[in-house]
Order: structure tokens, then sequence, then C-alpha cells
């Protein structure tokens, strides 16, 4: 009996509210019913797999209210590090939207920061002057490119946005003027921003293909996520800097003495 009430009270111990970060009644009382397993068979030896803790976005700290941990983010999202003291994500419907801003804007930032560092040592141009610099390449009038921006980007933002709301509607034939390869824009993946696929995966690198069939890897794909996110509030911030130092006429480039 002495046995069966250690295990107990290290069970509820394991259940408790302060080692839960103070939510998930679900694993509660999952827990609880085992514990009353553990008194009901009192010779019975009980493995408890000790799950690994979440991270949080303040370093040594576990948990501790809503600033720190709050309970609508749950851990499932790659990257989600308990960051939200301003409560946006409180509501699922606009935790899903500000995940898909993030994605967008992060992946934007990344393929701006490796274009300013290389446009840059490429002509000696600093970024924020290049489209005014008289010997900047521009087949193109600026009326002409910003039409041309206007059109094209409209198109595809306009069916990301119908996507959002209706996932996979816009990889069906009516909704590209090639039909032809209307399969290679369906979300291999089933999961919003990351539709993956022979067209969006064509280095396969969080999946495989067989007999030309596009198979995601699911760990490969999750490893990808949280590096991608990672990476992509990093640009975020490295560009809030890049503006700030043109605001004071310096480069990056020119920041790091080079």
């Amino acid at each position: 009996m002495a046995a069966a009430a250690t295990s107990g009270a290290v069970l509820n111990g394991l259940g408790s509210s302060f080692l839960n970060g103070g939510k998930s009644k679900k694993s509660q009382a999952l827990l609880g019913s085992r514990v009353a397993g553990v008194t009901a068979g009192t010779r019975k030896s009980v493995v408890v797999a000790a799950l690994p803790p979440k991270k949080s976005w303040i370093p040594g700290v576990r948990g501790g209210g809503n600033l720190i941990d709050p309970e609508w983010l749950d851990g499932s999202l790659p990257g989600d590090y308990g960051f939200d003291p301003l409560g946006l994500g409180k509501d699922p419907a606009f935790l899903k939207w500000y995940r898909e801003a993030e994605l967008i804007h992060g992946r934007w930032a990344m393929a701006a920061v490796v274009g300013i560092f290389v446009g840059q040592a490429w002509s000696g141009i600093p970024w924020f002057e290049a489209g005014a610099d008289p010997g900047a390449i521009a087949p193109f009038s600026f009326g002409s490119l910003l039409g041309t921006q206007l059109i094209l980007m409209g198109w595809v933002e306009s069916k990301r946005w119908v996507d959002f709301f209706n996932p996979e509607s816009q990889s069906v034939e009516w909704a590209t003027p090639w039909s032809r390869t209307a399969e290679n824009f369906a979300n291999a993946t089933g999961e919003q921003g990351y539709p993956g696929g022979k067209f969006f995966d064509p280095l396969s690198l969080a999946g495989t293909i067989r007999d030309g069939v596009y198979i995601p890897d699911t760990e490969k794909l999750d490893r990808l996520k949280v590096a991608e996110i990672k990476h992509a509030r990093l640009a975020m911030l490295a560009m809030l800097i890049f503006y700030f130092e043109a605001g004071q006429g310096k480069t990056p480039l020119g920041a790091l003495g080079l």
C-alpha cells in the first residue's frame, strides 16, 4: 500500500497545474485515472514517460500565466514559444490568419535580405537608392513595372486569399489558365501554407516521389517548418534593422564595414 501511495503522489505531482503550466485539464484527468488504477492494483509497476517541457520565449522560464504561457497557444504551431503578450491569438480564426501572415511576410523578408546583400555587393548601390540610380538596370518604365506587378501579384494574392478561406479550391482545372497542370497546384500535404508537391517542393526536401506521385514526409516537414519560421522571424527583424539604418543613410554592408 505504501508503494501505491507513493506512485499516486508522484502522478498527482506530474498532473499538477504547476508542471502543466496552469492548463491542460484533460491531461490532469487522464493522469488522475491512472492514479486510480495504481491504487486499485497495489503491486503493478507503472512507467511514466516524462514529456519534454514546452519552450518559452523568455529564457529559463517554463510557465507563469498568460504572458509567459498563454493557454490558447498549445504548442501545436511550429515555432510556438508562447509569445503573444497582446493576446492576438485568442480567437482560433485570427490565430490561423496571423500564422498565415507571419509565413508570407517572413518568406518575403528572407528573399529581401538576400536581395539586399547580393544587390549591393554586385552593383555597389545602396538598396534604398537602387531604383533611382541612373546606372540601375531598368528595361521598363516605373509605370509599366508597377502595372505589371499589380496585375500579376493581384492574381496570385487573390488566389491565395480565396484558398485560405476555401482550402484546395484553387487547384481545380477552371482556377488556372493552364488546366493540364492544375494538379501541380494541389495541396499535397493538406496543411495550410505548406502545399508541397512536385511544383512547390521540386527538390523533394519534405517528401519523396514514387511512381510519379509526391508523398510528403511528415517528420521532415515538421523539422523544416520550425527551421523556416525561425529564419523568417530573424529575416523580419533584420529588415526592421535595415529600415532604421536606411533612415540614417547607412547600408547593411556599410554597417558591417564591407
